[in-house]
């Protein structure tokens, strides 16, 4: 029963509130005006409610707008495309799309603020409840203003009853009402807090309360036919009734369920149906049952058909994307060699044969050297280990000791603010030893290896920097190689703890995939980035040499202030 249907119409409100913020300047107004026409076509779409060509247009016009750099407009179609898979169910897509806008965030505002609150809705709808409240946090500080403030703070509460927390949400709930505003929206605002807040009284146990609030809050709706708030109130009631007198608890029902038909709200027809066909005090009770199970039946097969569909214009897309760039290369190389033929057929045509001649004889060598080479690689690895661990303590933990050393014999530490000074120090020391230790410990590569790579990941998720992990249960890691685990765990550790040091991110992702035999690890982050030639030389040969080492590749993609990319691929 508590979902936030009512945010829902908020976050629709937002992202409509987002076409109209002011873009940056595109040097190519053609090619700005078709990209525009192809998303306020989605946007047209969306409003007649035609998803899969309100989602196909959005996908387009993000392709468009990634040619001409415009990162407000990606960020916002993106965000429209996670919101339309959301309507239909598919929280987990949503979340893989959202993922994908978090490298075009460059600052605070109603852009990131509309990516939490989305990310807040699929957690919760996944029961991830704890994320969802993070995540609504964070929308409250990346765009303070009242409306949006409120709405999170309800549905932070919200969450807060579904984890049986009624005195948190009553708080919270009971702080909002205090707040006098005003506005188009405002009355309505008011009756949906009233009506949580007298649904969470009533689930604590404070009837008499409870009831009258959601009653009081039902008043203003009175009349009004097609009010989507009236419908959880509605619901609410139906429920305080359920035990006590039933027919007015089928009352409440009833009206929900009409005005939820009315406006095809179709989890809140369900929910009606659910108090209608439970209810043994209600004669003939199985039909509503029956209406249940085919309307359910047909939800669950309308909402995997999105699902596909969603997929596979996500899919489409990207083929016909790497297909265009492949043809052009092809052309581009053809013409080369076209031109080259024509200077001097003899010249390349030795050319060639001296090359096959050198490449057969390379192979003969190689193969040879392969198990020669492949141990000093591993020498290599433990050498360059065994130095940064060395560097590390010298630079860096033996100079926090010696300061916090000086510290305690040149300050009073009957001083509360000298002692406060002085534990900070000796966290931060903690903080490294833990770091270089947890760099170098063995690795657990059994059963619970997932857990213990998402559980170091994670340690890097605080106030500063939001880390996003998508993916990583898709990796069946039983049929990974232990050395591969290994590698894997020691590079996206030295990924974080640079993220950690350098970056200055606020925002981190890693997407696992497994595809046939491959497994695809690709990390962002939207922090400072650097040029790829000023890139520390140690600990980018450190990671190359431990993917080499297992017959993988990685790839770096970082420029100043576009932030820093990997992508890791090895064999299963």
């Amino acid at each position: 029963m508590l979902r936030s249907s009512f945010f829902y119409l908020f976050i629709s409100l937002l992202l409509f509130s987002c076409k109209d913020e002011k873009v940056v300047s595109i040097k190519n107004p053609i090619a700005q005006r078709e990209a525009i026409a192809v998303r306020n076509k989605a946007i047209a779409k969306y409003q007649e409610k035609k998803y899969n060509n309100a989602f196909y247009y959005f996908n387009t016009s993000k392709s468009l707008f990634e040619k001409l750099k415009d990162s407000a407009n990606i960020v916002y179609v993106l965000s429209q495309m996670a919101y339309i898979q959301q309507i239909n169910g598919d929280y987990y897509g949503s979340k893989e799309t959202l993922t994908e806008a978090l490298p075009f965030i460059t600052k605070k505002d109603v852009y990131s603020a509309t990516i939490n609150s989305l990310f807040g809705i699929a957690d919760k709808e996944l029961s991830n409840y704890e994320d969802a409240i993070n995540y609504y946090k964070e929308s409250i500080k990346e765009h303070p203003d009242y409306s949006n403030k409120e709405r999170n703070l309800n549905n932070i509460a919200v969450v807060y009853m579904l984890q049986n927390k009624y005195d948190k949400a009553i708080t919270i709930f009971d702080s909002i009402l205090k707040i006098k505003t005003s506005g188009p929206n405002s009355e309505n605002s008011k009756a949906r807090i009233m009506d949580n807040l007298g649904y969470a009284l009533y689930k604590k146990g404070l009837n008499e309360k409870g009831l009258l609030l959601m009653q009081k809050s039902l008043e203003p709706r009175n009349g009004i036919t097609e009010d989507y708030g009236s419908i959880e109130s509605n619901l609410h009631l139906s429920e305080y009734y359920a035990a006590r007198e039933p027919q007015k608890s089928k009352k409440y029902a009833l009206n929900a369920y009409e005005t939820a038909t009315k406006l095809r709200s179709i989890d809140e027809r369900l929910e009606a149906l659910s108090f209608l066909m439970t209810n043994e005090k209600i004669s003939n009770n199985t039909q509503y049952a029956q209406k249940f199970a085919f309307l359910n039946d047909s939800i669950i097969k309308i909402r995997n058909n999105y699902k596909n569909k969603f997929a596979k214009i996500k899919y489409d897309s990207k083929k016909e994307k790497d297909e265009n760039e492949k043809l052009r290369l092809e052309r581009a190389e053809n013409l080369v060699a076209l031109k080259e033929a024509e200077k001097d057929k003899v010249i390349l045509f030795a050319t060639i044969i001296v090359t096959l001649i050198s490449l057969v004889t390379l192979g003969i060598y190689l193969r040879k050297r392969y198990k020669h080479k492949t141990r000093l690689v591993e020498i290599k690895t433990a050498y360059d280990t065994e130095t940064r661990i060395a560097k590390d303590i010298h630079d860096g933990l033996a100079n926090d000791v010696f300061h916090a050393i000086t510290y305690t014999q040149t300050q009073p530490l009957t001083n509360e603010s000298s002692k406060e000074n002085l534990l900070q120090k000796l966290d931060d020391i903690y903080s490294r030893v833990r770091d270089i230790s947890r760099e170098n410990n063995d690795i657990n590569t059994g059963p619970n290896y997932q857990n213990n790579l998402k559980e170091m990941l994670s340690t890097y998720n605080n106030s500063q920097t939001n880390v996003i992990i998508n993916g990583i249960e898709k990796v069946n890691w039983e049929a990974v190689e232990d050395l591969k685990k290994i590698a894997i765990q020691r590079v996206l550790h030295e990924l974080m703890v640079n993220m950690k040091k350098h970056s200055e991110a606020s925002l981190a992702a890693l997407k696992f995939e497994s595809l046939a035999n491959i497994i695809s690890i690709n990390y962002t982050d939207n922090g400072k980035g650097c040029e790829e030639s000023k890139i520390t030389k140690n600990g980018l040969q450190n990671m190359e040499n431990r993917i080499s080492a297992v017959k993988g590749t990685i790839t770096f993609d970082t420029e100043p202030n576009k932030g820093f990319k990997v992508k890791i691929t090895m064999p299963k």
